[in-house]
């Protein structure tokens, strides 16, 4: 199965302005835009035949250039990273049996989240489009609700069917969380897709509708169009997940990194 990612970034963040190129701090004292550390998760993925950063912003080229990154200019009209994915497969010569989307706020994905990720999308031919999701920890738990009682939209997360499919995303805690003490089962949506190229043929074709623009989550268009997203469950082995999506998480991810001493 022939794979590639796809690391989607955007200088122009309504949130965080020049996000990609934000410096965050290894264990080893380097500075390391947030790009690179992105582009360096995704190089370390087993398996897969290319890794591509897709922008629109000549800074953010000209910084994955340095850095050795290939890269893939897209158009200023993609307005998510899965329309601009759209628009890198469409440049390749040869069409991958299935192209990741790697989001470029998310250094601290881990390579088997994106290996098992692959492994199901390639065990099972009717998945069209899948995604990780982890199960929230004491820690990522409190930063959740953290965020929302603060009025900060922080990371996602799945409402999930028996059957591994997702019923919704949010960018609230689903579901309610009365007390820290004795939390419901919460499952932390980790920002990777993997799709078929029919499925980014198919998300192209349809407009933004009315729950993916009030939650912002590019994903909610597929199960809007009735197709289906299957979750796939990782461990985190240890490790914390954190995304990138607010000033306060630079912070929080310099932390992970010293504290996995991660250069």
């Amino acid at each position: 199965m022939k794979s590639v990612i796809f690391i989607p970034a955007r200088y122009a963040s309504s949130r965080y302005p020049g996000k990609p190129l934000v410096e965050l701090t290894g264990a080893d004292g380097v500075k390391k835009s947030l790009i690179q550390r992105s582009w360096e998760a995704a190089k370390a993925v087993d398996g897969v035949d290319a890794v591509y950063v897709l922008t629109d912003d000549d800074r953010i080229r000209d910084a994955a250039l340095a850095f050795g990154a290939d890269v893939l200019m897209t158009s200023s009209d993609a307005r998510n990273g899965t329309e601009r994915c759209a628009e890198g497969l469409a440049q390749l010569e040869g069409q991958p049996d299935v192209v990741v989307n790697l989001q470029g706020d998310a250094p601290l994905t881990p390579a088997w989240f994106i290996e098992d990720l692959l492994a199901a999308v390639a065990a099972d031919e009717e998945v069209q489009m899948a995604t990780p999701v982890l199960r929230c920890d004491k820690e990522t738990l409190t930063n959740f609700v953290t965020d929302r009682l603060n009025s900060r939209v922080g990371g996602t997360t799945a409402a999930i069917r028996p059957d591994g499919k997702a019923l919704y995303f949010s960018k609230e805690v689903l579901p309610y969380v009365g007390s820290l003490d004795n939390p419901p089962e919460v499952w932390h949506h980790v920002g990777v897709y993997a799709y078929r190229p029919k499925a980014l043929a198919a998300y192209g074709s349809w407009p933004e509708g009315p729950l993916e623009k009030a939650e912002g989550l590019e994903q909610l268009r597929f199960l809007e169009n009735g197709w289906p997203i299957t979750c796939v469950p990782v461990e985190g082995r240890g490790r914390v997940f954190w995304e990138l999506n607010n000033p306060i998480d630079v912070e929080r991810i310099e932390a992970v990194l010293k504290q996995e001493g991660l250069s």
